[in-house]
């Protein structure tokens, strides 16, 4: 695994060096004190694991972090820092860990072995997906389709894409012409909605055909259906892997964490098909309590760190939702952050009274008291 270590603390740098080299497997590629280094080492190479500091001599170690998501990645990221107040912020950024200074090797060791973890599952479920797979549909947070190779599918109407998300939330079962007319069609004209379901689908098969994908789509009289054999498609996976998983303890939380990470959003994100919202709603519920279960068990395995970013990721779906924001609350008060503590305690209070005249059933002051 190669690591760089990125922090302006010269002292801090030689220690972190001296400890990762101890851990089997690790190289030490780069070590730098200074954004302009870093960003300078990424143009022209790369790294599997980055130790960012927050603070680097005036520069801002998130904005960083911020642009090596984006051009890196399949670079993980653990914040190195003295500063507690910086922990919701550094969330945004999605990364492995986050650690406060200083740093036992025990914890390091810990977080290496975790981004390990991390990297051999998704060589695994790549390997897999080269020998049976040959396609990739993410439906939560959006629709997307793509080959194995990242080649995407580019829809022609936005009818046809539609028409692929009904055929898709049915799963490889059959729909009759008349249910997708009804469905896709509803403000047509009887007489013109065959016309429009042809071009519609001959729209769909033509994109997906600019892919290879064209014979996933098949038809058998007036019935009509995906072949999805030979795709991964995120919500049903997220879904069997959830139904697999059972009871969170400690020795499947990794799983559970990677899990997680696999709900991007609502089903066909802000795609307004009325058609789906029972789904939608389905598949929300089974994240919103799996998620809270991960945060309780976290919280009781002292991984509050860890947590905070799936608390915060819940609230943003559910702003009004009292356990929701008392989860997060608890975590901020778990990591001693009072300030944002009562900062979103405040806001929360304020929304609810706003939105629906009531205070909530919990005090600031006993949360304080935690």
């Amino acid at each position: 695994m190669r690591v760089v270590v990125i922090d302006d603390d010269k002292a801090m740098l030689t220690v972190m060096k001296r400890r990762l080299a101890r851990i089997d497997g690790v190289e030490v590629a780069a070590s730098m004190r200074q954004v302009s280094h870093a960003r300078d080492y990424f143009r022209r190479d790369s790294a599997d694991l980055a130790f960012i500091d927050i603070e680097i001599a005036g520069d801002n170690g998130l904005q960083l972090a911020r642009e090596l998501r984006e051009s890196h990645r399949d670079l993980d990221i653990v914040f190195v820092t003295s500063h507690k107040e910086y922990a919701l912020d550094a969330f945004d950024s999605y990364p492995l860990d986050y650690m406060i200074k200083p740093i036992s090797t025990e914890r390091l060791t810990e977080t290496v072995e975790r981004a390990r973890r991390k990297r051999q599952g998704q060589r695994a479920s790549e390997g897999e997906a080269i020998e049976g797979k040959q396609m990739i549909i993410q439906g939560m947070g959006g629709l997307t389709v793509a080959d194995w190779q990242g080649g995407e599918v580019k829809w022609i109407s936005s009818k046809s894409k539609e028409l692929f998300a009904l055929l898709l939330l049915n799963r490889g079962k059959e729909v009759s012409r008349s249910v997708i007319i009804e469905r896709v069609f509803p403000d047509m004209p009887l007489n013109n909605s065959n016309a429009y379901l042809h071009t519609a689908m001959y729209q769909l098969r033509k994109a997906l055909t600019a892919q290879g994908l064209k014979q996933m789509v098949i038809s058998h009289y007036d019935q009509y259906r995906l072949d999805l054999t030979k795709a991964e498609v995120d919500y049903i996976d997220f879904e069997n892997k959830l139904r697999a998983l059972g009871d969170i303890h400690e020795s499947n939380m990794e799983d559970a964490l990677a899990l997680e990470q696999l709900y991007k959003g609502e089903l066909f994100g802000e795609q307004s098909y009325l058609w789906a919202v029972q789904e939608q709603e389905r598949l929300g519920y089974l994240y919103d309590d799996f998620a809270k279960r991960l945060i309780r068990n976290l919280m009781d395995c002292k991984k509050a760190a860890t947590a905070l970013p799936i608390a915060r990721k819940l609230v943003r779906r559910h702003e009004l939702d009292e356990e929701a924001n008392f989860l997060l609350l608890q975590l901020l008060g778990a990591v001693k952050d009072w300030k944002a503590l009562q900062n979103h305690y405040e806001r929360f209070r304020d929304l609810l009274k706003r939105e629906l005249g009531i205070e909530p059933s919990f005090e600031l002051d006993g949360l304080l008291q935690l």
